[in-house]
């Protein structure tokens, strides 16, 4: 074989080598489905939730909410007092608001506290209050107030958004189920609640010596009688009577 055959054959053997590298590279472009998806993060449904907010700035926005029923979620913070036509009653507390009680709101009014009811709501120039009735009681045609913000020279700064449910929250977190919703009016804990969940229950005053939420002991105050819940991956696992907080 002379040199030029020998040439030849070797571009041949080159162009059939570097053909085939081509025809390799481009099925495996085709078939390539990509490095393995990374498990997707887990979503907690409950921050999925769409809260309402008022987003208040004035008495007048707070009176939009006459006519109307909101619900407590900052449970056992609040005394509300008897009232009656645009004033409360402030010597004498009718109670501390639950979580998830209804209020029907008839009124909304301004009114001069004493220091003794500005303990959660600075008291200001003037405090806004929120009048109602509680459906769920005894009476429920009696009328209560509970402060909700405070005007300071030509300002207002109000907690609606922090302390109420605009919406129904048993519609809002109906894939709780029967048994959660039952220990929650009742205000109470069951095996298996989460953190939010008891918040609602026992109310909001608490207390912990971890920063791991739903990996921790929290001692809800329970309006005076302090009960230590144990929580492990966001699940009560144990609970008993605290005389410590």
């Amino acid at each position: 074989m002379n040199s030029s055959k020998k040439v030849a054959i070797g571009i041949t053997v080159a162009l059939l080598l570097a053909l085939a590298i081509r025809v390799a590279l481009i099925y495996q472009e085709r078939h390539d489905t990509g490095p393995a998806p990374e498990t997707a993060a887990k979503v907690d449904p409950d921050e999925l939730v769409f809260l309402k907010k008022q987003r208040p700035s004035s008495l007048a926005d707070e009176k939009q909410l006459i006519g109307t029923t909101i619900w407590v979620s900052a449970g056992g913070q609040l005394d509300y007092y008897p009232a009656t036509a645009h004033h409360a009653d402030y010597a004498h507390s009718a109670g501390t608001l639950l979580g998830v009680a209804p209020l029907a709101i008839k009124d909304a009014f301004e009114q001069v506290a004493p220091t003794s009811a500005t303990f959660r709501i600075p008291g200001g120039d003037r405090q806004v209050l929120l009048a109602f009735t509680l459906p769920n009681s005894t009476d429920p045609t009696k009328l209560y107030a509970v402060p909700v913000g405070y005007k300071k020279g030509g300002d207002y700064t109000f907690v609606s958004d922090d302390i109420f449910f605009y919406d129904d929250p048993h519609q809002l977190f109906n894939y709780w189920g029967p048994k959660i919703w039952q220990a929650i009016d009742a205000h109470q804990v069951v095996l298996g609640m989460n953190e939010r969940q008891v918040a609602l229950s026992l109310g909001q005053v608490s207390k912990s010596t971890s920063q791991d939420y739903g990996n921790r002991m929290v001692v809800f105050d329970n309006l005076g009688k302090p009960l230590a819940v144990t929580f492990v991956s966001d699940q009560v696992t144990a609970f008993r009577p605290d005389q410590g907080f």
